[in-house]
């Protein structure tokens, strides 16, 4: 009987993975079929007038940064507004004022705009600076950005169509050369915008705004509700408002906008629950309005998809739980080997990821052969995620509330900088022992495997015991000595 309810929860496990592949795979099918827009670029004539909004909040190490770059925008002072959404509790502010009287000095129309409270957080700010906006046309930048200096340019012409209510850009990043877990951070967030991304504005199917390096139609924004605090993830949230609203969105793959990755791990740990976390949030919110919509149903079924796929991560954590019994049964239940034969199939999903993957490397990155070393890290470290990221979609369905905690960043590009002795030091993060846990269990799968000679599922369990030994390494060296 317990053979039976491990074996069949260990199935169900794979099935959700594999249909999580299954959408990935068709995202591939639609960004090969169709090649990517070339920019519109903008004539300096007839502009439309545009709010940047700069919401910060204690960022010290790269405010000016920030603010110097949206300064050097090539687009009309006349026709250009710049919130800087301050509500810093430290020294940034100073730096922030500082830099506001310096570039009022210059003849830009550029203002300081500080809360006395943080209510609604990001959300809050960018919804308070929106009352006072005298742009038609709205871009968002976050503090570890620094748009190009033809950003606008490249994004307002497509507002030509009344339809289109945002435009995203891709990032690129800074720092991805910095370490190991940069490297593998960009390699999965090239995955994200040039195949998700493409994928499905290709598809005609619903985007996001990723939360920064876009432009919105400020129209666009108040007719689906305004920015809105009660998930973690506003810009999915009013992403999926507004489309359901019917505005078109716009992503552009040939626009990049540089970026700074976390390069502390327990910051990133912070950064994927707040992501997994607010994305469940936006699901149990959004799915009820979206499948009562009028849309179609092929749209409901895929924009489940794209709001739910964090779900997979308890999956994953079942899977590592599971893979070190299922190894006893099988060498102990002859009947039970019908299940391992089915479960071979779902080698799909390992190969449908590597191809998704090795894709997206190989449409930005001339080296992208080179590059594919980082796929087993980079999918090592996500099963060392899962039990940070399982735990953000309990916390989610369960209605757990939680603060949205920012990702300090420490102004570093290439390999220069450091993350030691900064302010903002992260909270350390309790998963940490459960992390180690599962790495010895996970290693102990190993020698049982090799024990039964079951050398296929070998290089599988081996991921999951670098992922969580990975995972809880770095999060103890990185408190510890950083």
């Amino acid at each position: 009987m317990l053979n039976s309810i491990i074996l069949n929860i260990y199935l169900l496990a794979l099935f959700v993975v594999g249909i999580f592949s299954l959408e990935a795979a068709y995202l591939i099918y639609n960004y090969l079929k169709k090649k990517n827009e070339k920019v519109k670029n903008a004539e300096m004539s007839d502009l439309p007038f545009v709010t940047v909004q700069l919401p910060i909040y204690n960022e010290i190490y790269v405010a000016e940064r920030l603010i110097d770059s949206v300064c050097a925008l090539e687009y009309p002072k006349e026709k250009l507004e710049i919130q800087i959404l301050d509500d810093s509790t430290d020294e940034t502010i100073k730096i922030s004022n500082d830099l506001v009287n310096k570039y009022k000095a210059s003849g830009f129309n550029i203002e300081l705009i500080q809360r006395v409270d943080r209510v609604g957080y990001k959300a809050g700010a960018l919804r308070n600076g929106l009352v006072s906006a005298k742009g038609e046309f709205i871009a968002i930048f976050d503090a570890d950005f620094i748009p190009e200096k033809n950003f606008l340019l490249n994004t307002v012409n497509y507002f030509e169509n009344k339809n289109v209510g945002m435009v995203q850009t891709r990032w690129e990043h800074l720092n991805e050369e910095y370490s190991y877990l940069t490297k593998a951070q960009a390699f999965g967030l090239a995955g994200h915008f040039v195949i998700e991304q493409n994928g499905r504005n290709n598809a005609g199917l619903f985007i996001n705004f990723n939360g920064t390096a876009g432009i919105w139609r400020k129209t666009c924004i108040e007719d689906a509700g305004n920015w809105q605090a009660d998930t973690l993830t506003e810009d999915l949230d009013l992403s999926y408002r507004a489309q359901l609203k019917g505005w078109k969105f716009i992503f552009l793959n040939d626009v990049v906008t540089p970026s700074e990755l976390p390069a502390e791990v327990n910051a990133l740990k912070s950064q994927q629950y707040r992501w997994t976390k607010g994305s469940v949030e936006t699901a149990l919110k959004i799915l009820p309005r979206l499948w009562k919509s009028k849309i179609s149903t092929k749209l409901k079924i895929h924009s489940t998809f794209h709001l739910t796929n964090n779900l997979v991560y308890p999956f994953i954590l079942i899977l590592a739980l599971l893979n070190l019994p299922l190894i006893m049964i099988k060498n102990s239940v002859p009947d039970s080997k019908i299940y391992f034969f089915i479960f071979s199939f779902f080698l799909i999903s390992f190969l449908t990821s590597f191809v998704f993957y090795a894709i997206s490397q190989k449409m930005i990155y001339s080296d992208w052969k080179k590059r594919l070393y980082l796929f087993p890290i980079f999918m090592s470290g996500s099963m060392g995620f899962s039990i940070n990221n399982s735990k953000a979609v309990l916390a989610a369905l369960m209605n757990r509330k939680s603060p949205f905690e920012r990702t300090p960043k420490f102004h570093l590009t290439g390999k220069q900088g450091t993350i030691s002795s900064k302010m903002y030091k992260p909270r350390f993060d309790n998963m940490v022992l459960f992390e180690i846990i599962m790495a010895l269990y996970s290693l102990l799968g190993v020698g049982v495997a090799l024990y039964y000679l079951e050398l296929g599922i070998i290089p599988f369990m081996m991921m999951f015991f670098l992922g969580y030994s990975l995972i809880a390494y770095l999060s103890i060296k990185h408190y510890l000595f950083n």
